[in-house]
């Protein structure tokens, strides 16, 4: 292709990325050089991490942070400190032919971080991440988004929404970039306690998962070294489905299942892009720090920091609720059905007795074969199941150095004593630790 006075390759272009949707490569291809002006406007000057789906989008994809070695000359990069302290020159995109060369890489989708490359340290963008337990249905999230619009608004700040293109929903707010990342990400919890204030049962700013429900506020993807797939990226769906901009007046009716790459196209050619004048709203986060004061004056204390960060000053104990000692040192009283890890030695689970009786269904490499195994859960326990509620299926993401393996917990506290079935060895027993690929945390 001639993009911008360059030639780009791309290579098997008929390769197949969606099977259920037939989008090959190419497709993948042209579909973002016809939102172009769109894409570009969430990754424009922004280091991105490189997410390649390489065997397409039922296979599970790798994140590179560094630009690879062989690269066009006309591709920018940008040096990124992480909290580990190691570097990293990320690929920065400027043009259609930028666009098209990291999709012919595997790029899906499009994950920048919240930060211009003119501009390492202090970010431009503030992202509220709404995401659903299992179980939420669509209507309950688009009102928590309408409540997010209120709390932004009553701050300052205007909301841009977005479908995510998986389950929930995105809304950023353009902000001057006069703050760093810690205070981005003050702001972002004062956010999520303040929509959980205005609407308590429908969200949730709770950050462990067996303490959540409805729809949860992500605070901690405006940590540094976060992204978030960004506007009319195409995420790994079985039929293709685009992280669409909306204007507000089509968030109460909105259907995500409506926004394609077959169907965003024709959108964005009739009604152009939702979010173009997003630049010039940018505000101030001087109201939400002053909530996050008030906040940390009525003795909340900071929120907790995704595992592989660091311990933070103010940040309460990094230890979810039902491991949590009491204050003579001990362990809580546990339920008798809460047992220790089914499995390895080098169990991730199971080292302190829970206040919750939780037991570990499944531990896998790929979310797919975590589910397979807690479908097996489901048939030998029919006559369970019922009884839970969507917020007990604890499904975890769990981050190694490369590659996510996915964990699932059962929480059994509506099911009757008696009849809680108990731990059994699993189905699916991956073993994150072994050559040293699990969950690992910052040096400092």
């Amino acid at each position: 292709m001639e993009l911008n006075g360059r030639e780009v390759s791309v290579s098997n272009p008929d390769k197949v990325y969606f099977p259920k949707a037939g989008v090959t490569k190419l497709d993948m291809v042209r579909y973002y050089l016809s939102v172009a002006a769109g894409a570009l406007g969430g990754v424009y000057e922004r280091p991105m991490a490189l997410k390649r789906f390489v065997n397409g989008a039922e296979g599970e994809p790798f994140f590179q942070k560094r630009a690879p070695e062989k690269r066009p000359a006309w591709i920018t990069t940008a040096e990124l400190k992480f909290p580990s302290g190691r570097t990293a020159d990320e690929v920065v995109l400027f043009d259609e032919a930028g666009l098209a060369w990291v999709v012919n890489l595997g790029c899906i989708d499009l994950n920048p971080h919240p930060v211009r490359a003119s501009d390492l340290d202090h970010p431009d963008e503030l992202r509220v991440d709404l995401d659903p337990v299992p179980g939420v249905e669509w209507p309950q999230i688009r009102s928590v988004a309408l409540v997010a619009r209120e709390v932004l608004a009553d701050f300052g700040l205007v909301g841009w929404p977005k479908t995510s293109g998986s389950r929930g929903m995105h809304i950023y707010a353009r902000i001057t970039p006069s703050w760093g990342f810690t205070e981005v990400r003050r702001a972002a919890v004062a956010v999520a306690r303040e929509i959980e204030r205005r609407a308590p049962s429908l969200a949730t700013s709770k950050w462990w998962k067996e303490e959540r429900h409805g729809v949860f506020v992500d605070y901690n993807q405006n940590a540094k070294d976060r992204t978030v797939a960004s506007a009319y990226s195409v995420r790994p769906r079985p039929d293709a489905r685009v992280s669409t901009p909306l204007t507000w007046d089509e968030v109460p009716e909105c259907d995500p299942a409506l926004f394609t790459v077959f169907t965003v196209p024709e959108r964005f050619a009739a009604i152009g892009d939702p979010w173009a004048e997003m630049d010039s709203s940018a505000g101030s986060l001087a109201g939400l720090l002053e909530l996050a004061d008030r906040d940390e004056a009525a003795g909340l204390p900071d929120a907790p920091w995704p595992p592989h960060y660091d311990k933070q000053e103010g940040e309460a104990p990094r230890v979810q609720p039902s491991k949590r000692r009491t204050a003579s040192g001990t362990a809580s009283s546990a339920s008798p059905a809460s047992l220790s890890s089914p499995s390895s030695s080098s169990s991730p689970t199971g080292r302190r007795q829970s206040t919750k009786p939780l037991i570990e269904v499944a531990r896998a490499a790929t979310k797919a074969e975590a589910m397979e195994a807690l479908e097996l859960w489901k048939a030998r326990h029919s006559d369970v199941w019922p009884l839970l509620e969507p917020a007990d299926v604890l499904v975890d993401s769990m981050r190694g150095r490369a590659y996510n393996w996915t964990r699932i917990r059962l929480n059994l506290e509506h099911v009757p004593e008696a009849d809680r079935p108990a731990q059994e060895p699993l189905d699916a027993d991956y073993d994150p630790w072994r050559d040293g690929e699990g969950p690992h945390r910052s040096s400092g």
